[in-house]
């Protein structure tokens, strides 16, 4: 059974911090002889690794440092050098995910969605939905009636915020938990939805739709599901037509309830034929 030695190259960025009593010329110009400096690890990065059988010869190189820098193989320095790496890592890491938080999914310029009319009151209520390609939720807009200019701008404007905070990786149920069960009139009885019967306030009644059709939150629906069958994952395997029909469906409008929604037509001819 062979055993191989993997050598890994590191490129070390540090810092030595000197402390000065008087700040002259002269002490400026010996400060590079001195060995009383801190040493300080900025980066640590890996250029690259070899790979040898342990049974080769051991190539041993000699590193020439200049004088003035010691290096300290005490057990406590060695940890304090790990550490220091590791530090690095998981700031880079960090920094990493925080780009990413930063960048926004822009909608596709022709998209899917559904419009749902309901009352609450007096007041019609119009809740247009957008998507993205793969089903999921990108942005929304508001519509009332019998309101002034006033509310109907913080509406819409409020729905803009909802659309970019979605688009910028905000997920739905951060906002469903925000906005649920909050109260102010108009509330009472919803008509128009087949699965809300009420609401506290049209911020809950909305994020309770979308609840109920983007996220399968049945406990927050008033009426029982008509359809039985289960939402299948995302991952599972579908048939090629269910998969043509997800494509070009809306997953909030049917409420993922696809093979509930799907009419089979595979019997069906059409005649083409232009009458003579």
């Amino acid at each position: 059974m062979s055993k191989f030695l993997v050598e890994t190259h590191y490129t070390c960025t540090f810092k030595i911090v000197h402390e000065l009593e008087e700040l002259n010329e002269k002490a400026l110009a010996d400060i590079d002889n001195r060995k009383d400096g801190r040493v300080e690890i900025v980066n640590v990065t890996v250029n690259n690794r070899k790979t040898k059988k342990a049974s080769d010869e051991k190539a041993s190189k000699k590193i020439n440092l200049p004088n003035n820098v010691k290096i300290n193989h005490s057990k406590n320095n060695e940890n304090k050098i790990i550490d220091k790496i590791s530090e690095v890592s998981s700031k880079k890491s960090t920094i990493n995910k925080t780009k990413d938080l930063g960048k926004r999914f822009q909608m596709p310029d022709r998209r899917k969605g559904y419009i749902q009319k309901a009352t609450i009151g007096d007041h019609k209520i119009y809740l247009h939905t957008g998507e993205y390609d793969d089903g999921k939720i990108g942005e929304i807009f508001i519509d009332t009636n019998k309101e002034g200019e006033l509310v109907k701008a913080l509406t819409n404007n409020f729905a803009i915020a909802i659309s970019l905070g979605l688009q910028y990786g905000v997920p739905l149920e951060e906002f469903v938990d925000a906005f649920l069960d909050t109260k102010f009139e108009p509330s009472g009885k919803v008509y128009g939805n087949d699965r809300i019967l009420s609401a506290t306030s049209i911020l809950d009644y909305i994020f309770r739709e979308l609840a109920i059709s983007y996220l399968g939150k049945e406990q927050l629906a008033h009426t029982p599901n008509i359809s039985n069958a289960e939402v299948k994952k995302d991952d599972a395997k579908d048939d090629q037509f269910l998969k043509i029909v997800k494509n070009i469906t809306s997953k909030g409008f049917v409420r993922s309830n696809y093979e509930e929604k799907l009419v089979d037509l595979s019997d069906v001819r059409i005649n083409l034929k232009s009458k003579s």
